[in-house]
């Protein structure tokens, strides 16, 4: 499995392609570097390095990539077990189809929620630099000629899956990536961008706040969200408990429909994410039985199949799913 991440190797932070690499977990500080690497399947990690990563993906059998970026207090342990279930699923629907790429970022392994949730919140705003030089780094390999000698663009059409706190990696380092690298604002670089169990503030994709940045890089934003999300609900304590009063978008979909841009859906997964998740929380990959798709996956894979989130009926937004 190949992924990306931020978080400190043990050693040298210097890319040495082929080498060992293993995560410091005693360090869990975001690094401002950033490293291309590969798991196997016996766990062991080495590094590949950015332009053999990408040369990789591009000549990948796979038809269409998944980038993952997990949610808070999640090991990377937690993060590969996470997306190796994403991708047996999607193999499972069409084999060659889907190939998934976890984001690691550095969550905070302290003991109770209410520090881990504030730790990991400066964790993901401080992990923004990182990933946009990672898109710098795509965005440079697609268009020189030296790293395509051939001249043959890679038609890999990219997705993007944020879950919980990852929508807020997400939404930072789209912020950081228009401020300090970009001339005219977001390419449109995402197929379909899926937000599930969001846990930013429900007006965050408005337009004219930080998250619309997300709607212009992508062709579709799909909000995912359970009003009895029970990890949200801790997570609008925590934030109460430090005077910031907002509901969060994977808990009630967008404050105002009417504000948010043209491309955004939302979906009601209200009726079945208790079913397929204790806390009601991770409901995005198996359904009632393990290993088999539940109805929020099915629905996030079609997508991704047809491009459109309605294809039946293009002037609606809204739905409910129900298993």
């Amino acid at each position: 499995m190949l992924f990306i991440t931020n978080r400190f190797p043990k050693g040298s932070i210097q890319t040495r392609v082929g080498r060992k690499f293993d995560f410091d977990l005693r360090n869990n500080a975001p690094s401002n570097s950033i490293f291309f690497c590969r798991r196997s399947p016996d766990g062991s990690i080495s590094e590949v390095g950015g332009l053999n990563f990408m040369t990789e993906l591009k000549d990948s059998s796979y038809r269409q990539l998944l980038l993952y970026i997990h949610g808070f207090s999640n090991m990377p342990e937690d993060v590969f077990a996470a997306a190796g279930e994403f991708q047996e699923l999607c193999d499972k629907v069409k084999d060659k189809e889907i190939l998934v790429l976890p984001v690691i970022w550095p969550c905070d392994g302290d003991v109770g929620i209410v520090k881990d949730y504030w730790d990991d919140q400066k964790s993901a705003d401080a992990s923004a630099p990182a990933f946009s030089r990672a898109l710098c780094r795509f965005i440079e390999w697609r268009e020189s000629k030296r790293n395509n000698p051939d001249s043959a663009p890679c038609l890999k059409r990219i997705n993007m899956l944020a879950h919980s706190m990852g929508n807020r990696v997400l939404r930072e380092t789209l912020v950081h990536w228009n401020t300090y690298d970009l001339k005219s604002g977001v390419p449109l670089l995402f197929r379909n961008t899926f937000l599930v169990a969001a846990d930013i503030e429900n007006e965050s994709i408005h337009r004219g706040q930080k998250g619309q940045l997300i709607c212009d890089a992508s062709r579709n934003v799909v909000v995912y969200y359970a009003s009895d999300d029970l990890a949200l609900r801790s997570s609008k304590a925590a934030n109460l408990r430090n005077k910031i009063a907002s509901r969060r978008l994977g808990h009630s979909g967008p404050e105002d429909m009417r504000q948010t841009p043209q491309n955004v859906y939302i979906v009601d997964c209200d009726d079945v994410n208790n079913t397929y998740d204790l806390k009601g929380h991770s409901y995005f990959r198996s359904g009632r039985t393990p290993g088999q798709p539940g109805v929020v996956f099915a629905h996030i894979f079609d997508c991704m199949q047809k491009g459109r989130v309605f294809p039946e009926d293009p002037e609606k937004r809204t739905t409910i799913l129900r298993d």
